[in-house]
């Protein structure tokens, strides 16, 4: 579901791109041109750590703006990947900044949408900070509605809580293995 701000962004597109799973949409120091909106599929922020893993700043899904934050810089922070075959439609940043600076309601609605992504990026630091990935992946579950992603998807999973994808199979095979342990406890009893 879209926003009023992602459609506004969206009458000031120019072009659409496609982008195949697991390519790149920009890379880290590739300068700011456009604005991205995803019209279809996902794709993510990532940023590589000094010890390879990659950290997931970001899962921008249909009706999305992708690093909004380029807005305000001439360089992009992170590099964006299509987690699925995605679809982006692409505003000049010229276009987008005009706008923004000659209509007051926009430049509101920007700023209500930067805050939610301030609070939403907070508790992803929240949930960076817990100790054991235990505890990083009951805190991501409450925070993306109680449910594991479909088993494709959990190496990203991985890298937004900032876990090693063989850290997070373990603590997945660790909980089937308590659950079969206490199905048998229940059918004994």
């Amino acid at each position: 579901m879209s926003s009023p701000l992602f459609e506004y962004f969206l009458t000031l597109a120019e072009r659409e791109q496609r982008v195949d799973a697991g390519n790149v949409l920009f890379r880290t120091d590739d300068p700011v041109r456009s604005l991205f909106l995803v019209v279809a599929g996902e794709l993510r922020l990532v940023r590589a750590l000094p010890n390879g893993l990659q950290l997931t700043l970001q899962r921008a899904g249909s009706g999305s703006i992708v690093a909004e934050a380029s807005l305000f810089a001439d360089r992009y922070h992170c590099d964006a990947l299509a987690a699925e075959e995605s679809a982006v439609r692409a505003v000049p940043m010229t276009k987008a900044k005009a706008a923004i600076e000659s209509d007051l309601d926009l430049a509101s609605a920007l700023m209500r949408h930067l805050a939610g992504e301030v609070q939403r990026t907070r508790t992803r630091a929240e949930i960076l900070s817990l100790k054991s990935v235990a505890a990083r992946l009951d805190a991501w579950m409450a925070f993306n509605g109680g449910k594991l992603p479909p088993k494709g998807r959990w190496y990203q999973a991985a890298s937004e809580i900032g876990v090693t994808p063989e850290a997070f199979y373990r603590e997945l095979a660790r909980r089937r293995h308590v659950a079969a342990h206490l199905a048998e406890e229940a059918r004994c009893s």
